[in-house]
């Protein structure tokens, strides 16, 4: 199968900054309407800008109530809707080697795990009566490769893949559903990350993943070029080395070095 790339209407989770925002934009000036969705209006108003077919939406999809609400508002103002991407996520970094306040961890697990659990569920029926329906959910490459200082994140985006895996099978036939997993990319996710030496700048990552949305057929997996390294370590007999590389690239980055 073969998702539009212009025509559709489309909804952004986590729209307000990094990659959301930057699909949102890319998407809007390829002739989507676009929906983006967030916690905070400011955040989402500034991200559209004076874009005219950029629609902002308030959304907390850590509360199961708050996303079958919004689901039933989205559907209700924009009935064409006929792409949802997940891709509202944190990233806390959490010690391992003793006990800890699991704060971080659960609310990690809630946001990105349980929140696209819930915008499928609220959103399958509707979609699946759509002409054209796709739903992308937004992974990482520390899916195939943990980060050893963001274990939780990384079992969410572990997660993440294999629910898109059985969503797929799922669905054959009548939605298609992609995963599009980023590299570590220069956005806000966590601090000082925006800038960090060695990280794929944004726009570079936006430019390559909307190349592979334009093939023909679209591929399942959106992999740029950099995220190969962790998504195939594994089937590549270099899993170890892999992970061992990953972490100490991570750690002189925070580090500054």
């Amino acid at each position: 199968m073969t998702m539009k790339t212009s025509g559709n209407t489309m909804l952004i989770t986590g729209g307000g900054s990094g990659i959301g925002a930057a699909l949102a934009h890319r998407f809007h000036d390829a002739g989507n309407t676009v929906i983006i969705a967030g916690r905070r209006m400011e955040a989402l108003q500034a991200a559209r800008g004076d874009r005219p077919r950029i629609h902002a939406m308030t959304l907390d999809t850590d509360s199961a109530d708050g996303v079958a609400e919004f689901a039933a508002r989205v559907t209700a103002e924009f009935p064409a809707l006929n792409v949802l991407v997940n891709n509202a996520g944190i990233m806390r970094f959490e010690p391992l080697d003793s006990k800890r306040d699991l704060t971080d961890a659960e609310a990690t697990v809630t946001t990105n795990l349980l929140g696209p659990i819930r915008m499928i569920d609220a959103l399958v029926d509707h979609l699946a009566a759509r002409p054209d329906a796709a739903i992308v959910n937004v992974s990482s490459g520390l899916a195939f490769v943990p980060l050893v200082a963001a274990p939780t994140y990384s079992a969410t985006k572990a997660a993440i893949h294999s629910y898109t895996v059985a969503l797929r099978a799922a669905l054959a036939g009548r939605v298609e559903v992609i995963e599009l997993v980023p590299p570590a990319v220069q956005t806000d996710l966590t601090p000082g990350q925006s800038n960090r030496e060695g990280y794929l700048p944004l726009t570079a990552f936006i430019d390559e993943v909307m190349a592979l949305f334009a093939r023909q057929p679209t591929p399942a997996e959106i992999l740029v070029e950099r995220v190969g390294f962790q998504r195939r370590a594994e089937a590549e007999g270099r899993f170890d080395a892999t992970l061992a590389a990953l972490n100490d690239f991570a750690r002189k980055a925070r580090e500054g070095n």
